[in-house]
């Protein structure tokens, strides 16, 4: 590519220009942000984010997908079910939680299982940083696999560590028939499925099923 072409590319690469501050909260702020797009367009975007994100972390938090092992038991994922204001209603959602100043995605994801579910448990896995909702905000979040042996004696008769105003009930749901009760459950109670949590249903389904048994889409 000569000097022009690449100019040229380089002029049109979107880019961020501005970023204005319009609301601000405890925990969120509202942002106007002014970018100049593909075809060299400044364009204007309404940006949320959060206030809690630490200079010391590279995300704002941390999702927990844990495996409960026990003896002469099935797997099951460990799911948390709470009340969010701004759906109205309760959620079905992976344990998560933000990540504190100098603290690393895996402490996080252990303390956070520990405080939501009471379950002990062994990071096994994580991912790179993931966005969550970026048509709407900057929030970013780590993917943590966990781990949990059941027959720990410390986690016979596990005990929630909940702050002020948390109130989260420990939904547990067999890993070999993950997407099926899930889909039980939302026939009979009033409650909004985390995207992740059905993505990732759907994706152990689609692993086990012989392929003549996968999904087909409808055209």
């Amino acid at each position: 590519m000569n000097d022009v072409g690449a100019s040229a590319e380089r002029a049109s690469a979107p880019r961020v220009v501005a970023e204005e501050v319009i609301a601000e909260g405890k925990w969120v702020r509202l942002e106007k942000t002014t970018y100049v797009d593909a075809a060299g367009t400044t364009r204007i975007w309404e940006t949320a984010k959060r206030t809690t994100r630490r200079s010391t972390t590279t995300a704002d938090g941390v999702g927990i997908i844990a495996v409960l092992k026990r003896t002469l038991h099935k797997d099951c994922m460990v799911l948390v079910k709470q009340f969010r204001p701004p759906l109205g209603c309760h959620t079905l959602e992976f344990p998560a939680g933000l990540i504190d100043d100098n603290e690393t995605a895996e402490a996080a994801a252990l303390r956070e299982l520990k405080e939501e579910t009471g379950y002990k448990g062994e990071v096994v896995g994580i991912t790179p940083v993931t966005c969550l909702d970026p048509g709407l905000s900057n929030c970013t979040t780590y993917i943590v696999t966990v781990n949990i042996n059941g027959d720990d004696p410390d986690n016979l008769h596990p005990s929630q560590k909940l702050g002020e105003g948390e109130f989260v009930e420990v939904i547990l749901l067999p890993l070999d028939e993950f997407q099926k009760k899930i889909d039980e459950l939302l026939q009979r109670e009033d409650v909004v499925m985390d995207s992740k949590v059905y993505i990732y249903a759907m994706g152990i389904t689609q692993a086990f099923a012989k392929p003549k048994e996968l999904p087909v889409l409808k055209q």
